[in-house]
């Protein structure tokens, strides 16, 4: 047998642990906090709204069989871990913003209120949240003119939080999340398929592949593009 292959082919006894997708709620939910984990949809698409999605957990009870990060997944494995996500935690909530707001706000802004929906939707009020990446979803930074802004109040940007990187594929709360964000989000983008088949988002989602520029250069952009963003290649 060729060297290379008994190295390959030897077991050297080492395990990689499952990862514990209950470890940042578990140590939370031991200090008598209510854990809530967001995550958002939809931020770099051209059109249709952005969503975050907030899954709530008062115990920590074994999440469901597969979830991760809704990336890593099919859409038919989405759609099959929405009611075990719901029967599993404690309340969820979707917060969504439209192209229109995204143009008005700015997406930093506009996340921000987003997350602020997703929360507000929630029957009980969480005293920490879990947040996918490195900055605080919930805050923005100052705006500099409110009044034409006339943004909702940011009501839980000092709400304590823990940022974690990679944190959709890390905490069983954000996975869920964005699980249950993506769901609707693509549910959104399919009906809106139907009244605008032009733009092919049954397909895309309304993100910025080449079959959808190309669509919008040659029709023009609609109501649900977001006006002032690149939207074409040119």
């Amino acid at each position: 047998m060729n060297p290379r292959s008994l190295v390959a082919h030897y077991d050297f006894g080492v395990r990689t642990p499952p990862l514990d997708l209950l470890a940042f709620e578990r140590a939370l939910l031991a200090t008598g906090h209510l854990v809530v984990g967001i995550d958002e949809v939809g931020r770099g698409a051209l059109a249709g709204p952005l969503t975050v999605g907030a899954v709530l957990v008062d115990r920590d009870d074994a999440p469901p069989r597969g979830l991760t990060d809704s990336k890593a997944l099919r859409a038919g494995q989405r759609e099959g871990l929405v009611e075990p996500i719901e029967q599993w935690c404690a309340g969820y909530s979707m917060g969504s913003v439209s192209a229109i707001e995204i143009d008005r706000w700015g997406l930093r802004l506009a996340l921000a209120v987003a997350a602020t929906r997703a929360i507000d939707g929630l029957a009980v009020a969480p005293t920490h949240v879990l947040i996918d990446g490195t900055f605080n979803l919930l805050d923005a930074p100052p705006r500099l003119d409110d009044d034409v802004l006339d943004a909702p109040t940011l009501t839980y940007a000092t709400l304590s939080h823990t940022t974690v990187v990679g944190g959709d594929a890390r905490c069983a709360t954000i996975a869920a999340a964005s699980v249950l964000a993506k769901v609707q989000r693509d549910r959104t983008m399919r009906r809106l398929a139907v009244e605008f088949p032009d733009y092919g988002w049954d397909a895309n989602k309304g993100y910025g592949v080449a079959a959808h520029r190309s669509a919008i250069e040659n029709r023009g952009p609609c109501d649900y593009h977001r006006r002032t963003w690149r939207l074409t290649a040119n």
